[in-house]
């Protein structure tokens, strides 16, 4: 898949796979100074990138599992939608989730991500639902215990 991309600012960099079975790309932090982001602070992370989704798809910005274990660095937003007729810069909103401040620099690969189709949906009103075995149980409806 083709996907169109622009660099806003010409320091910014291109996302990359960083092995060839990789499932998400990374996105580079594009900063003129460092970002220190302290215990529970939000930022916006800016990336100098913009983009142009194909219709029928989304891109889906995610958490780095190895900033989010080793650094508590998290999406404030869990995962981040792009829909296919935004144009403006992508930024990573990120939360500092531990402890300690952590510092972002240009070129710090601070989230992931793919592009994954999206299937439209009509709403059909009926009266009733199908009965299931779960039926209205969530939350921890299924308890934490172990399955053999």
């Amino acid at each position: 898949m083709n996907v169109k991309i622009t660099k806003l600012k010409s320091t910014a960099l291109i996302p990359e796979y960083q092995t060839e079975q990789a499932a998400a790309f990374d996105f580079h932090a594009c900063l003129d100074e460092p970002i220190v982001l302290q215990p529970l602070e939000r930022a916006m992370i800016p990336t100098g990138l913009a983009v142009e989704i194909p219709e029928g798809f989304e891109m889906q910005i995610r958490a780095r599992s190895g900033l989010s274990i080793k650094h508590g660095i998290a999406m404030v937003n869990g995962v981040g939608t792009i829909d296919a007729d935004y144009r403006g810069e992508l930024n990573i909103l990120a939360i500092n989730l531990s402890n300690e401040p952590f510092t972002i620099e240009h070129g710090t690969r601070v989230a992931q991500s793919m592009v994954t189709p999206v299937e439209r949906v009509e709403w059909v009103e009926v009266e009733s639902l199908s009965e299931t075995a779960r039926g209205s149980g969530g939350f921890g409806s299924t308890g934490i215990d172990k399955q053999s």
